[in-house]
Parts: structure tokens; C-alpha cells; sequence
């Protein structure tokens, strides 16, 4: 959709809002560190993203991205999220998976040790 009509634009901020801002938060708040996981040899790239949209957001709308990790993660590890705006109502429910990739051999790993520490 076009900018003019105050509308996000799903493709970029829906992608930049659940995997990567609603992601490293929720792994901030169990004490995680991305960087340290990158640090460590480890990246995890998006695999899959699913999107089911329920009500439009406005640029400039405040909204809140609940994340919640779906399993113990083995080599993939799955996010299930919820965006609501101010008033609370639902705007999208999503689902990333994402794949652990040892950053030297760009193949798929087993989950980082780091990334365990925080996920009991």
C-alpha cells in the first residue's frame, strides 16, 4: 500500500518489528545476548515467517510484540508472536522459525550453548 495512506507497509515492518526486535527482546530478557551468540559462531538466520493480519497499524501507532518461544529448540528454534496496538486489540498474530548456522562453516548446528543458559 502506498506511504500516503498512513499504513505500515507489512513486508519490511512486520519483518524488522517480529523477527528481530520482538526476538532479541525476549532473549534480552531471559539475559541473552544475540551478539554473543554471533560472537560465539552462531547465527540464527529466519527460515519461515507467517504473518495472519487482523487490523491495520498506523504509522506512528505504538504496539507491543508478545513473543513466546513454541518448544525447546534442537537445531531450529520456533517463535510464536502476538502485535496488539495501544488499545490492546490483536492487530496480527505470526510464527518464525529460525535456524541455528555455525558462522564458519555456514551449515546448520545443533542450539548454542549460550542460547541454553537462559532457556530452561
Amino acid at each position: 500500500m502506498p506511504k500516503q495512506t498512513g499504513w505500515v507497509l507489512y513486508t519490511m515492518q512486520i519483518t524488522h518489528y517480529i523477527s528481530e526486535m520482538g526476538r532479541i527482546e525476549w532473549l534480552r530478557k531471559l539475559g541473552l545476548s544475540y551478539k554473543k551468540m554471533e560472537e560465539e559462531g552462531i547465527a540464527l538466520p529466519v527460515i519461515s515467517l507467517h504473518v495472519n493480519y487482523k487490523k491495520s497499524i498506523r504509522y506512528d501507532d505504538l504496539i507491543k510484540v508478545k513473543t513466546q518461544l513454541k518448544e525447546r529448540p534442537r537445531s531450529v528454534v520456533e517463535f510464536d508472536y502476538e502485535i496488539s496496538n495501544d488499545f490492546g486489540e490483536i492487530s496480527a498474530t505470526a510464527n518464525t522459525v529460525l535456524a541455528f548456522i555455525n558462522l564458519k562453516t555456514n551449515k546448520p548446528t545443533e542450539t548454542s550453548k549460550v542460547f541454553f543458559r537462559g532457556v530452561k
